[in-house]
């Protein structure tokens, strides 16, 4: 609900005069906040140009671990040698893990 920080503001005197009945009736007079939208059939109708990929094949060329290379054991993301934080069980563990 938007705020107009330029409108005079009552002070405690004039809150205390509100009756409840109009107190009562500002609360449901307020939007409810409850979103009235089916979002399900929002997605099922949307289609991307040019998105259908049935038809396509990636092909990716996978290269061996190299010899400066090493596998982290706890993200398992392969790094060059120079990030190698600690070596522990013959493991070898990244900067980024070895907190």
């Amino acid at each position: 609900m938007a705020t107009d920080y330029d409108a005079p503001r009552k002070t405690d005197d004039e809150l205390s005069e509100d009756s409840i009945e109009e107190l009562k009736s500002r609360r449901t007079d307020k939007q409810s906040a409850v979103v009235d939208e089916d979002e399900t059939d929002a997605a099922e109708g949307f289609e991307l140009p040019g998105a259908d990929l049935s038809g396509e094949e990636l092909l990716v060329r996978v290269l061996p671990a190299q010899a400066d290379e090493f596998t982290c054991a706890s993200c398992f993301l392969v790094r060059h040698r120079s990030q190698i934080a600690k070596e522990k069980d013959g493991l070898a563990y990244c900067k980024d893990c070895e907190g």
